[in-house]
């Protein structure tokens, strides 16, 4: 395959540059470092080549670095598989979350890692000072410490971890382009998988879940449960420094820009509430059938890599009817896109 990685933030560019702007420089230059950071290293995933084949296993090969405040990668290993646990929570933490991902994807789909080769999985922590923001650079996944006025550690949500290592998946899947609509679905993708990795990790069903994207992430100062709600897009946040959360439920709010890649973290709320109306619709564990749909149509090789929500929604659809024989579920993924008004062609 030729598949280019793109570098995937868990904390969108238009809430930095919201901080960036703020009268208070302890706010404003955590946010102004994070965002020079992603920048360059947006850049440098120009270059990026995916890993070449492993060999498939049912146990995963974790290693967590430390960063020490640096920019270096990976930094220093501080944890390997099956070493005991350490002292340094945030070490812990990322440990844990690595695990959690790989046990999702392999016991609800039967996916051998991220790449379905085996491939290792690798996390660098304590990266740079005050560092906002975690992200999956191609190959591994790197965690901020946060500045601790807005943002705290990033390996504290557990599905920030799982939306991050989700576009590792995309990457070695559909490879949906990152702009517009395909890039929306591609950020949409890693939150639904990040939520199903919380919710598996809780034993939740649909109904027990928060369908928050980053609930634990918000300093305590800040008016906010989390960056983003599957449930109500839009309801996240509404803080003074980082202003409401702009994003959209239903296609009536789509958002027209030219920025973030065309709005690929505004948007995604779009077949994200999509996704969430089916997993409760449905009930039960959401990974059992909401899931099933979203990943076969992931992974079926089907979906174009510039993918419209239509396209995507076809072939959920189709995926539905494929899995289950239509029926209940089939109908049920129709009414959802049609709650978010995205046609189906069904």
């Amino acid at each position: 395959m030729n598949a280019h990685p793109v570098f995937c933030t868990i904390v969108p560019p238009h809430i930095l540059d919201k901080l960036a702007r703020a009268d208070d420089p302890a706010l404003a230059e955590p946010a102004r470092r994070t965002l020079r950071a992603d920048s360059a290293h947006r850049t440098r995933r120009l270059t990026a080549t995916l890993a070449a084949p492993g060999t498939p296993r049912d146990t995963p090969r974790r290693t967590v670095y430390d960063a020490r405040h640096r920019t270096t990668l990976p930094g220093h290993k501080v944890r390997g598989e099956g070493d005991d646990a350490g002292k340094d929570a945030t070490v812990n933490r990322a440990y844990a979350g690595l695990g959690a991902t790989f046990e999702l994807y392999l016991k609800a789909f039967g996916r051998h890692s991220i790449d379905d080769n085996g491939l290792p999985l690798d996390a660098s922590v304590h990266y740079d000072e005050k560092y906002n923001n975690a992200f999956w650079d191609g190959t591994q996944m790197v965690f901020g410490d946060g500045d601790g006025e807005i943002f705290l550690d990033f390996t504290i949500p557990v599905d920030v971890i799982g939306h991050e290592l989700t576009h590792g998946v995309t990457q070695y899947t559909a490879n949906l382009t990152y702009s517009g609509q395909s890039g929306a679905l591609n950020e949409s993708v890693s939150d639904v998988f990040g939520s199903l990795i919380k919710q598996y990790a809780l034993g939740q069903t649909a109904d027990q879940a928060d369908w928050l994207i980053g609930a634990g992430l918000l300093a305590s100062g800040v008016s906010g449960v989390a960056l983003r709600s599957m449930k109500a897009p839009g309801t996240a946040y509404d803080d003074d420094v980082l202003g409401k959360d702009p994003q959209p439920a239903t296609m009536s709010g789509y958002v027209t820009t030219d920025d973030d890649n065309g709005g690929v973290h505004l948007n995604s709320g779009i077949p994200n509430h999509a996704f969430y109306l089916l997993a409760r619709e449905l009930g039960g564990k959401a990974w059992e059938r909401a899931g099933h749909v979203w990943y076969d149509t992931l992974t079926g090789g089907d979906l174009p890599a510039e993918a419209s929500f239509s396209d995507f929604a076809r072939l959920t659809v189709a995926a539905a009817t494929a899995r289950f024989g239509g029926g209940a579920e089939q109908e049920a993924v129709v009414k959802a896109w049609s709650q978010v008004g995205v046609p189906t062609g069904a």
